[in-house]
């Protein structure tokens, strides 16, 4: 067993015995025993079995038992890649009789599906309930996940090899965004839906690039030491240390890459725009007290999402179904109850399959009108230098150099860095040299800035930076050493290594 497996079964003890009952004991004894979780298990392996095509035992799974294929359905074409129908698989569990209605628990970044165990004593009696474990978060295999989009692909892919065709959803943080995208995606197949600690948009697009970025240069002991802030009220810290430390080892243990992935999916996440089109019965349900996504967050959703329900629990953080197990659990009992009731017969204890969808051959694509440039640079500027450094340069343009600031966005960051040819990380590490050479500090700093969002380490600048001394001269280089350095200070609080 590895070393992050023993860690990670320590806290799950530790999480049991702050609760004060034997239910997460024992799992973290099974867990730790590999019962629940398998850290050899050979990630080939893994993606063959679920590549097959094969029904497995007697009955036809997934594609062969709809007669469609996963992705099927007009919801899908202008999101998800025709060409990449068989994405990584998640890792996943099932609790709960066969027979009964299928209800997915989606996990929040840096967790486990461990944080649903206090809710399943009331949900799995009458459901079915399936939880997955975010790519890198667990020990599952760790194939980072490029976009919301991508998770939800993965999970309705396992949905489908389990021929499940209709089920209810509850998701907490990023385990809420997949399950707000599979209603946008596939409202046929989401009977209803629960919204825990979620946003249209989580904070800002820079505030996940700027995590990603320490992550990725730091790692995550520092993000983990800093969760339980983030996700508990200062009393429940106070009083629970042992769940306090959980949350600390099971952020630690996740896998870098896929953390910083799963930033950047958050990053990219944004549906204010499509709120009224979620059809499903939803529930949104809100720590009072949580300051990662706040009651105004819910409030939002709530007012965007037609007949959506609000639920806000008192005294309670970002991670409320940990914090007030029983108040959360009781919340989505009663909602999937009533949902599904509404939707099936009255003869019916779920509601039935839809029928399946033919085979439908896509029209060709129509042609997309081009960005505008100016538009696309200011994007892509915000996205490599940040909010701040942007909106500090426009108030320094204003008036005189307002024009020159323009032509600089539109062409530069517009039309170059936009092109296809190069991709940004060889882009920025171009551009390092050439400002280096030219003794352009300013600038320089800039692009660190870009260089740190589009994934180059610091070890990396500084191995530009000495490569370039020998072709540009060293006092250019050391120049440009000085200015990078404060940068990466400031924005990973290291200095290159």
């Amino acid at each position: 067993m590895s070393e992050a497996t023993e860690e990670t079964a320590d806290a799950y003890k530790a999480y049991g015995a702050a609760f004060g009952d034997t239910y997460e004991k024992e799992y973290g004894a099974a867990y730790a025993e590999d019962s629940y979780h398998d850290d050899s298990y050979d990630d080939e392996a893994r993606a063959d079995e679920a590549r097959a095509d094969e029904p497995r035992g007697d009955e036809p799974r997934g594609d062969e038992a709809r007669g469609e294929g996963p992705f099927a359905g007009p919801a899908f074409d202008d999101t998800f890649d025709d060409g990449d129908l068989l994405p990584p698989p998640l890792q996943y569990r099932f609790d709960g009789p066969e027979e009964a209605p299928v209800l997915v628990l989606g996990p929040a970044l840096g967790t486990t599906w461990h944080m649903w165990d206090r809710q399943l004593p009331v949900l799995s009696g009458a459901w079915r309930v399936l939880r997955y474990e975010l790519p890198g978060h667990g020990g599952a295999p760790a194939d980072p996940a490029s976009s919301v989009d991508d998770l939800a692909r993965r999970l309705l892919a396992v949905l489908d090899d389990e021929g499940i065709d209709t089920f209810g959803y509850a998701g907490c943080g990023l385990g809420a965004a997949v399950g707000a995208r599979l209603a946008l995606l596939r409202p046929d197949r989401v009977a209803a839906l629960a919204l825990v600690s979620a946003a249209a948009r989580y904070a800002t697009a820079d505030t996940w690039r700027q995590r990603g970025v320490v992550v990725r240069a730091s790692g995550l002991d520092n993000t983990a030491r800093a969760t339980p802030e983030r996700w508990f009220t200062g009393a429940f810290r106070a009083t629970q240390p042992a769940i306090t430390d959980w949350a600390v080892q099971m952020v630690r243990t996740t896998d870098t890459a896929c953390y910083v992935a799963a930033c950047e999916a958050l990053a990219a996440f944004d549906i204010r725009d499509a709120l009224g089109s979620i059809t499903v019965p939803t529930l949104v349900v809100a720590g009072a007290d949580d300051t990662e996504t706040p009651p105004a967050d819910a409030r939002l959703l709530v007012a965007g999402i037609p007949d959506a329900r609000l639920a806000v629990v008192p005294a309670t953080g970002h991670l409320a179904p940990v914090e007030e197990p029983a108040a959360v659990g009781d919340l989505l009992a009663r909602h999937f109850e009533s949902a599904w009731a509404e939707r099936a017969p009255a003869s019916a204890p779920f509601a039935p399959a839809p029928p399946a969808v033919p085979p439908r051959v896509p029209a060709p694509p129509a042609a997309r009108p081009a960005p505008d440039a100016y538009q696309e640079g200011m994007r892509i500027r915000r996205e490599l230098t940040g909010d701040a450094e942007v909106e500090a340069a426009l108030a320094r343009a204003e008036g005189f150099g307002g024009g020159f600031d323009a032509f600089a966005t539109r062409y530069a960051w517009g039309e170059i860095w936009s092109r296809p040819g190069l991709d940004r990380r060889t882009r920025s590490l171009v551009t390092l040299t050439a400002l280096t050479a030219l003794g352009h500090l300013g600038d320089l700093a800039d692009h660190t800035r870009a260089a740190l969002r589009n994934g180059v380490a610091p070890a990396e600048i500084e191995e530009v930076l000495l490569h370039t001394a020998v072709y540009c001269g060293l006092p250019a280089a050391r120049a440009a050493l000085d200015a990078a350095r404060a940068v990466i200070q400031e924005e990973t609080g290291q200095g290159a290594r």
